[in-house]
């Protein structure tokens, strides 16, 4: 579903359902792609034998292209074993944001036209044949120093990273399980979403515990990170918790709607972030 309506209008009109089911068709994993995942060393064989056997057996709901739908009305349901829901995740709200987007544009021109006909003739000022792998790119040329799309990761050679998602720690009984299962998977690449619950009274001290076992056993919490809320205010308290635990190697990532003026004001407000991870 989408929060906002775009263009400042009271609807959308939905696209891209039947390239997320072509997805969805022909979805597989080869050579090619497990090689590359090899190499990250993030991953073990029983994940990649996964992998080659990969098969979306879930099921879609959804309205039909050129519906005319509303924001906070689902546009895509999908229903399935969690790991494959959250394996397509990210494509298939790619497929479907873009494309209802641009289907809710033409359909406000045309509206606007009245009798007359409208003529397609936006490749020229597209982005790019490839959509988000090539704004992945671009995004690097322009100074981002990582990325979280591994296709663009394996075809242009950009370094990779990422966190785990308030659905996995919602996936477990309590944070701290979450926590402690997220670092046995990634004990050496361990950054940990401490807002999903309450950030300074549950998640950081978490992340607290978390950060001792790991040193423990010889590795290291990499970062936490904000997702919400006042991101100079909760930046400051959560350096402040972890310099008194000790945790000063710990840095402090934040996220959730981010541009240029938003990074501004945090700053200007004595934030403590380490790590920007710009989506939108």
């Amino acid at each position: 579903y989408f929060r906002n309506t775009p263009f400042g209008s009271g609807y959308a009109v939905f696209a891209g359902l039947d390239p997320v089911l072509d997805y969805l068709e022909g979805l597989r994993f080869g050579d090619e792609e497990i090689h590359y995942l090899g190499g990250l060393g993030l991953f073990d064989e029983p994940f990649f034998s996964y992998l080659r056997s990969f098969r979306f057996s879930g099921r879609v709901i959804a309205p039909a292209e050129g519906e005319v739908v509303f924001a906070h009305e689902p546009l895509l349901t999908v229903e399935g074993p969690l790991a494959e829901v959250q394996l397509v995740e990210t494509a298939l709200l790619n497929l479907i944001n873009f494309q209802t987007l641009i289907a809710t544009k033409a359909a406000r021109i045309v509206g606007e036209a009245g009798p007359a006909t409208v003529m397609e003739f936006g490749a020229r000022r597209a982005q790019g044949p490839d959509g988000a792998r090539g704004a992945s790119r671009a995004a690097c040329i322009g100074g981002a120093r990582t990325t979280s799309h591994l296709e663009a990761g394996r075809a242009f050679g950009i370094p990779v990273a990422g966190t785990q998602a308030h659905s996995w720690v919602m996936a477990f009984p309590t944070e701290l399980e979450a926590f402690r299962a997220y670092a046995e998977a990634f004990p050496d690449q361990c950054v940990l979403l401490v807002d999903t619950y309450d950030t300074l009274r549950s998640g950081v001290p978490n992340a607290i515990i978390m950060a001792r076992e790991l040193r423990r056993r010889g590795h290291r919490l990499q970062a936490i990170r904000l997702d919400s809320g006042d991101l100079a205010h909760l930046s400051k308290e959560a350096r402040r918790l972890l310099d008194e635990a000790g945790c000063q190697e710990v840095r402090i990532m934040a996220s959730n709607e981010l541009d240029e003026h938003v990074i501004e004001s945090v700053r200007k407000e004595g934030g403590r972030i380490d790590v920007y991870g710009v989506g939108t």
